[in-house]
């Protein structure tokens, strides 16, 4: 190989070599110099490449890796109401968390707050992917050495379930066969999965123990009945440990104004109640719709148990911290108190100082009458007990945030 020293000798001139002197060159000497600049070129690009990977490698190698005295939750759905309170709650409680989520109805200002709030490496991940997709789940799992799985991914509204039944049986029931099939796959070994008192349906007699028939009567309830039934008959032949928790209606926000309910505006009409009582009091919307007001009940309107969203990540912490392998916990998460949706509306009303304008209308498919639960279960094996019971109190906290956040997360 003819060195460059060989090239400038044969040259008239000593001066340095410029790109236009290549033309002059003899054609084995201007070959040789093309493969030295093709070979540092080639070179530069693949430290690049391997300095990336690193990178990459490294960042990725804390979620991982499995490390004594780190508990790694995944939580799906946590850029939604209930699971970024979750996921707020855990890390709070040095957890090391893992957020999955496709923001079909969660918030992406929701895990930016959180990644804000700890962005220490190792603490927080968000993971955008559909958990209906196999490939991405089985992808998350590979490449994740999670300790445990809540599970919040859902659709989660009873009005819209009766119009696309289908959607709800799909998001619900086969999304969490997926989730299941991957912790198998994985040896992930503990369980928190969130579900709902729909799925008893009306029954005949109250307080709701958790040996109540579960007959539920909106596709919403019967697909996460189904899912359970699912998750039930895999833990018979499995180790895993599981929780399933049967929550009620769920309101308020994180005391320190941190969180808040931000659902998307195509989507308020199917929402909860208290969101729609905001919505009035700011005007966004003429007034609330009660919609049925000749159940059986003392004022003819719904009777619901109405849980603080602080007291239901508690419960699911506390869940998480005594779940044990062969182990299958099932409890009802409320406050075993019922408050009429009158008594609701006149909640919201006191807490955000507005008269409210109420429309009251037939009701709605797929509602039932009165539902509240008996937590004693829950209090004598976990020692939880709702903690936030004073209505007006939980609506004001939640007031706090929609004053200032009017348009949600996106007001940030």
């Amino acid at each position: 190989m003819t060195s460059l020293s060989g090239v400038r000798s044969q040259r008239k001139s000593s001066r340095p070599l410029s790109p236009g002197d290549m033309d002059y060159l003899e054609p084995k000497t201007k070959s040789n110099l093309k493969g030295k600049l093709l070979l540092l070129a080639s070179l530069i690009i693949l430290a690049i490449i391997v300095i990336n990977k690193a990178s990459s490698f490294t960042s990725q190698s804390v979620f991982s890796r499995r490390e004594e005295g780190v508990t790694h939750v995944l939580v799906t759905g946590g850029a939604g109401y209930i699971g970024s309170h979750a996921a707020l709650r855990l890390l709070k409680d040095k957890y090391r968390v893992t957020i999955v989520d496709n923001l079909s109805r969660g918030n992406l200002g929701a895990v930016k707050i959180l990644q804000r709030l700890f962005p220490q490496t190792g603490r927080l991940q968000f993971i955008y992917a559909d958990l209906g997709d196999p490939a991405a789940v089985e992808k998350i799992f590979s490449e994740n050495a999670f300790d445990a799985v809540m599970h919040f991914a859902a659709v989660a509204y009873v009005g819209e379930s009766t119009l696309y039944p289908l959607k709800y049986y799909h998001n619900i029931t086969s999304n969490t066969l997926g989730v299941l099939e991957a912790m198998a796959r994985h040896k992930v070994k503990k369980l928190i999965y969130s579900s709902t008192c729909a799925t008893y349906g009306e029954p005949e007699k109250m307080p709701i123990t958790e040996d109540t028939p579960q007959v539920p009567i909106n596709p919403y309830g019967k697909a996460k009945k189904m899912a359970e039934d699912m998750i039930l008959d895999f833990s018979k032949n499995s180790d895993m440990a599981v929780m399933i928790l049967r929550y009620f209606n769920v309101i308020g926000s994180d005391p320190g104004g941190r969180l808040g309910e931000a659902p998307r505006p195509e989507l308020r009409e199917q929402g909860r109640i208290s969101g729609a009582c905001f919505d009035a009091a700011r005007g966004f919307i003429p007034g609330l719709q009660v919609k049925g007001t000749d159940y059986k009940t003392s004022d003819g309107t719904c009777i619901r148990d109405y849980i603080d969203v602080t007291d239901l990540v508690d419960a699911h912490v506390k869940a998480l911290e005594k779940a044990h392998p062969h182990k299958v916990g099932i409890y009802n998460v409320g406050t075993g108190k019922g408050r009429s949706v009158k008594e609701f509306v006149e909640a919201c009303k006191k807490a955000t100082g507005v008269e409210i304008k109420v429309d009251f209308l037939p009701r709605r498919a797929g509602d039932y009458a009165e539902v509240y639960s008996d937590p004693t279960k829950i209090l004598r094996d976990l020692n939880w007990t709702a903690r936030f019971t004073n209505l007006q109190d939980s609506l004001q906290v939640a007031w706090r945030w929609q004053k200032i956040h009017p348009h949600g997360y996106a007001s940030y």
